[in-house]
């Protein structure tokens, strides 16, 4: 049986691709092969795509503000690339890779899917050719429906590769010879909307000096350059329209912000919900404002505080239900303020507000703004809220009804706190300041109950505020 075992043995060897000469030669040739199939992969491999990033859960497309550097130049890791507007902000993109821009596939203005390329990236001078002549052949690629795209496996781009990465941009004062919002002179780094108004007040952006983060040109800058000009004044004789440059009858695409608070708007139909109203006296609220106030404390921290307390005593108020199969009761309680800003809406939010003391609060509140309306909040700086208050108080809006943001429990609509005339409890006519609140809710979570008994609880915080100051 041994022997039998050893022939058997013996006879799978022989049979083996080792035995044969001829095989064994053509097996020695694969490795040449794949050693060449390696080298050209590798060389493919250093013309990498810049891709369109994510910068929030619900963006599906961005828009390039402006690209921070020009084809041809060379960049640094680390190094940032192109500014990308997307649903809530404007954020600086930075390269992974040493090497050169070598195309630009998506011009400023344009807009394109989060993942697809906006540009390539050249690892050496030697290879831009070669990129622009790619860029080329997938835009005209793209542009003919008939044939489908190529396999992945027949591309010359090798398998997407991250190439650059989002970055915070915080503003920064640059001091240099040249305007600090362009490259070295090259090109001018300003937003959409500055742009836009540029064209319409007729202000050459090349003298206008930007405020906005790393130098970038805002709205407000044009708008000051405007005023400072001969032109201006000039025009400023004439009657001026609450929106100006708005031309009447005009059909205006959405802007990428816009089309985020429309497809959330939407969102938000599909929710069942229900209102409340409360009447609440604001006495020592206001006065307790107009002690403090001076020590940076802003109404808004206040309101938000005391909604965050109340929050902590009805839990199910600070619940949220995304799968309409079951809710969560959230453990931190994040306070979403809405904002209007220019071209949209955002809603900053103040982290744990029921644990942070009033004055940290108010410094937090005045930091979220100033980031909001320069278009650099973070993800998490917006889309982290579990309650919403919307204030309108301070345009004179006694009361009104706010939509539900969506996978969020509740929003509460505030207007403004106002003299009263009112029954005392003894009988007598008095005069007190209330404000008119109502509260929007997700009823398949939130009862009626609820909400009652939470606004109860907010409306006795409120007329009593000596545990909002601890």
């Amino acid at each position: 049986m041994v022997s039998l075992s050893k022939q058997s043995m013996m006879a799978q060897l022989l049979n083996s691709s080792f035995t044969p000469t001829t095989r064994g030669l053509r097996r020695q040739s694969i490795p040449s092969i794949t050693q060449t199939t390696s080298r050209k992969s590798q060389i493919q491999a250093k013309i990498r795509e810049i891709f369109m990033p994510a910068l929030s859960s619900t963006m599906t497309e961005g828009k390039i503000v402006s690209w921070v550097k020009s084809e041809g130049d060379k960049l640094a890791k680390g190094e940032s690339v192109v500014v990308v507007e997307s649903d809530k902000a404007d954020m600086d993109v930075e390269t992974f890779y040493d090497g050169y821009l070598a195309a630009i596939m998506v011009e400023e203005g344009g807009v394109a899917a989060v993942g697809s390329a906006i540009a390539l990236l050249a690892e050496t001078e030697d290879e831009i050719a070669q990129a622009l002549s790619k860029a080329k052949e997938q835009s005209s690629s793209s542009s003919s429906p008939a044939p489908p795209p190529p396999p992945p496996a027949e591309t010359t781009i090798p398998d997407p590769v991250p190439v650059a990465t989002v970055v915070k941009a915080a503003p920064v004062t640059v001091v240099a010879s040249t305007h600090p919002a362009s490259d070295g002179g090259k090109r001018i780094v300003a937003s959409p909307y500055a742009k836009k108004l540029a064209k319409e007040l007729n202000v050459d952006l090349s003298g206008v000096v930007g405020t906005g983060p790393m130098g970038r040109i805002v709205a407000k800058d044009v708008e000051a350059a405007a005023v400072s000009s001969v032109a201006a004044a000039a025009e400023s004789a004439k009657p001026i329209s609450a929106a100006p440059g708005v031309e009447l009858g005009s059909v205006v695409p959405f802007t990428t912000m816009q089309g985020a608070v429309s497809r959330n708007m939407v969102e938000s139909l599909g929710v069942p919900t229900f209102r409340v109203g409360y009447t609440i006296t604001t006495d020592a609220l206001d006065a307790l404002y107009k002690k403090i106030k001076p020590k940076g404390v802003t109404m808004t921290a206040l309101l938000a505080k005391a909604t965050a307390l109340a929050l902590a005593k009805h839990p199910v108020v600070n619940s949220s239900c995304r799968d309409g199969k079951s809710f969560t009761y959230n453990s931190s309680i994040n306070i979403a303020v809405a904002v209007a800003i220019d071209g949209g809406l955002i809603t900053p939010v103040l982290q744990n507000a029921d644990k942070v003391d009033i004055y940290s609060l108010s410094r937090n509140w005045k930091e979220l703004v100033e980031k909001a309306r320069a278009k650099q909040l973070q993800p998490q700086e917006y889309s982290t809220g579990t309650f919403t208050l919307s204030n309108l108080g301070m345009f004179g809006v006694d009361r009104f009804d706010a939509i539900l943001p969506p996978g969020t429990g509740a929003i509460m609509a505030v207007g403004a706190s106002q003299p009263t005339v009112v029954a005392t409890k003894d009988g007598r006519i008095g005069m007190k300041s209330q404000m008119q609140v109502n509260v929007t809710a997700d009823h398949r979570v939130i009862y009626g109950a609820d909400l009652a008994q939470f606004l109860q609880t907010l409306a006795k915080i409120i007329e009593d505020p000596k545990d909002l100051t601890f």
